[in-house]
């Protein structure tokens, strides 16, 4: 009998086995194969990620051993740079850089992204992820490479190189632990903490309040690294927290030596040759009507009734440009400054205080230098005349805002006959200027009550009265008339290069957006160029005293275009202006005092000044007076955190004024005061963001939460060093 071929049993079981395995990995490769390039295909194709169930549910997997392969490939491609994972743990295909790259600044918006400003006209930011930002902070100018467009709209990048840093002092509280210590910055777009070895720490505790400086930025996974070059003192200590909104906006601790050397040189009598060099006006009834608590008097008004019926009204400011002359350090040093800043419980000035509240003061009783611009009026508020020119004058009487509108209001008391035709000459302006389209923006502010210490006692809303606005309007007079003056000095195409205060129509899409707010509240707003001022009018009469009001003020101011200070002659929409220039506040703003000086070198027949040369400079005081403004605001901000630290904890009602994708803004109706309800913090349900239509939807329960929405808060927390509120809703 011949030998069987066929090989035992128990070995045929194992090659079947064996070719089974093999067929077995053979088809999982292939699967597996074309699973990865199914996946790279899907994800290169979309501009948006993709959850993981996503994925398997759009390439059709059902198989258990399949998900976890699409599992294993999404880690290995993530290793491999082909991927990357959102902040929402979304999947989407990494883009190869362009080789395009562009320059800009960086707005670092929370610590998952931040966008690049190119600062090109009709540019849009680009996206960047806080994981490609490399050691770029909030303000640093960086080169960026384009990777593509982030949803189909915004482009995106990733920071190739650092152009220029644009700051290195940073201010912080201070943490300690056993051998080194670290700090937390104060500024809320830094979103790291900063290493500190132990022999930088110059002294500094646990919890001080300290300006550092940067000596060794982040690098990959290490911290950036710092050194303490001052203690500001204890952490929720006003002086502490005050000097650290000023050290974090670079503003000045105090002037220079040589500065107020300087300002201590100057001699405080006027010559014989001055006065005639001028138009004397200290026999002409004149007064001041300033702040209750103000030291510096930059503007005063003379009248005088004129044989022929008409009026004469002079608006005199402060000569300063008598005192502070081009090329010294007390200019150098204002210009610089180019504005006073008004934080809560100080100022810091553009001058040193023997010129701003000794020789330029325009203080009662005293001869003063002054330059004005002086209007023949009829009681109509027709101009028949005007003069401008250096003066002098003599101050008769100060008034605070409260004891001026006393006389407006009683008929009584000094200069009552010149404050009632004043009254009614400005109530006439006021009204023609609204007739030709200015628009009425009157924003709730706040100013607090403070004890000796600096703690917040109440919250005060500004009121302003009529006596306010009879300055203020005085004041626009001034300022529109010559802006004008100067503008028409030369006929045709070639004017004189002069200093403006222009004001742009908004843009058409913030106020498109602004209307679909208001509506939420019942109002509407026609938002064609022809009617929106007009519109915009209707609007603030509408709100007056409603609980809205503060919230669709702010937001309407927000909508429109900046200011701005250009040499271009162009028109100031808020005010309905052809041509506007600031001239009345020398004291407290440097373009005021270049206003000064162009208008006197024209008056004497001088050429045209270099547009280049005084562009920049119009642009520098722009981005100062950027400086104060949110300095201002974040003193307020502090003070409001701090208040409400200290408030009663019971339900207060609110208004939301604000709806992200983390979280809902509200402000407090009885303190002015905004804080943020977080969506983790909101238990009842998922809420998802609704960016269209402004709002927030529970997932399960529908329940939405709009902007303008009344609401019931109570507070949760209060952070005094980052300045936040964190809220709760009411359950």
């Amino acid at each position: 009998m011949g030998q069987s071929t066929r090989p035992p049993k128990h070995q045929a079981i194992t090659m079947s086995k064996k070719k089974f395995k093999e067929k077995k990995e053979k088809k999982q490769k292939k699967e597996k194969s074309g699973l990865y390039s199914s996946l790279l295909s899907l994800l290169n194709e979309s501009e948006k990620g993709y959850t993981a169930q996503q994925l398997a549910k759009k390439l059709q997997i059902k198989k258990k051993s399949l998900i976890d392969d699409l599992y294993r490939l999404l880690e290995s491609l993530l290793e491999d740079g082909k991927v990357e994972q959102l902040s929402n743990g979304n999947f989407k295909a990494k883009r190869a850089a362009s080789g395009k790259s562009v320059v800009g600044i960086v707005d670092h918006v929370n610590p998952r992204f931040a966008y690049v400003a190119t600062g090109e006209e009709g540019s849009k930011d680009i996206y960047v992820q806080s994981r490609d930002l490399g050691s770029a902070i909030h303000g640093d100018t960086v080169k960026v490479s384009l990777l593509g467009k982030k949803n189909g709209a915004s482009p995106e990048g990733k920071v190739v190189e650092i152009v220029k840093r644009g700051r290195n002092r940073f201010v912080g509280r201070v943490e300690i632990s056993k051998s080194f210590g670290f700090i937390v910055p104060d500024f809320k777009k830094v979103y790291s903490d900063f290493f500190v070895y132990p022999e930088n720490l110059n002294g500094a505790k646990a919890n001080d309040k300290v300006l550092f400086e940067v000596t060794k930025w982040a690098e990959g996974d290490k911290s950036a690294e710092g050194k303490i070059v001052e203690i500001l003192g204890k952490a929720g200590e006003n002086n502490a927290e005050i000097h650290s909104i000023m050290a974090e906006f670079d503003l000045p601790f105090r002037f220079p030596e040589n500065v107020l050397r300087e300002s201590e040189k100057i001699q405080e009598g006027i010559t014989n040759e001055e006065v005639k060099a001028r138009r004397d006006f200290r026999k002409v009834p004149t007064f001041t009507i300033d702040p209750e608590d103000a030291k510096d008097f930059d503007d005063a008004l003379s009248f005088q009734k004129l044989p022929n019926g008409n009026y004469e009204i002079g608006v005199h400011i402060a000569d300063v440009t008598h005192y502070v002359r081009p090329g010294n350090d007390l200019d150098a040093d204002a210009f610089d400054r180019a504005t006073s800043v008004y934080l809560v419980d100080r100022t810091v000035p553009m001058l040193p205080e023997r010129l701003s509240n000794e020789l330029c003061s325009l203080r009662p009783h005293e001869d003063k230098l002054t330059f004005a611009a002086v209007f023949e009026m009829d009681a109509k508020g027709k101009i028949h005349n005007e003069w401008f020119g250096r003066t002098i004058i003599h101050s008769d009487h100060r008034f605070s805002y409260e004891q001026a509108q006393e006389v407006i209001e009683t008929g009584n008391g000094t200069f009552a006959e010149e404050i009632k035709i004043l009254n009614s000459l400005h109530l006439i302006l006021r009204k023609e200027r609204f007739r030709k389209g200015a628009v009425n923006f009157e924003t709730t502010e706040v100013k607090f009550k403070l004890d000796k210490d600096g703690k917040p006692l109440m919250v005060v809303p500004k009121v302003r009265k009529e006596a306010h606005k009879l300055i203020e309007e005085f004041m626009l007079l001034a300022n529109r008339a010559v802006a004008t003056f100067v503008f028409k000095m030369k006929k045709g195409e070639e004017k004189n290069t002069f200093i403006y205060r222009t004001h742009d129509y908004p843009n058409p899409e913030k106020v498109a957006d602004f209307a679909i707010f208001a509506k939420q509240f019942g109002h509407n707003l026609q938002i064609d160029d022809a009617t929106v001022s007009r519109s915009l009018n209707k609007l603030m009469d509408e709100i007056e005293g409603k609980p809205e009001q503060n919230v669709l003020q702010s937001l309407a101011v927000r909508a429109m275009a900046k200011a701005k200070y250009t040499t271009e002659a162009k028109q100031h929409f808020g005010l309905a202006f052809d041509h506007y220039t600031h001239f009345t506040s020398p004291i407290r703003r440097y373009p005021d005092m270049m206003v000064h000086r162009l208008l006197q070198h024209y008056l004497d027949g001088g050429k045209s000044v270099n547009k280049k040369e005084f562009e920049e400079k119009c642009i520098h005081s722009s981005e100062r007076e950027k400086r104060a403004a949110d300095a201002e605001r974040a003193s307020i901000k502090y003070k409001q955190v701090e208040f409400m630290s200290l408030a009663e904890q019971k339900p207060y009602d609110g208004i939301i004024t604000g709806v992200t994708e983390f979280g809902i803004f509200v402000e407090i109706v009885e303190t002015k005061c905004e804080g943020m309800v977080r969506m983790a913090d909101m238990k009842d349900d998922f809420y998802e963001f609704d960016e269209k239509n402004y709002r927030a939807i529970g997932r399960r329960r529908k329940k939405v939460y709009r902007l303008g929405d009344k609401v019931v808060v109570l507070i949760k927390k209060t952070d005094v060093d980052r300045r936040l509120i964190d809220l709760t809703f009411e359950q």
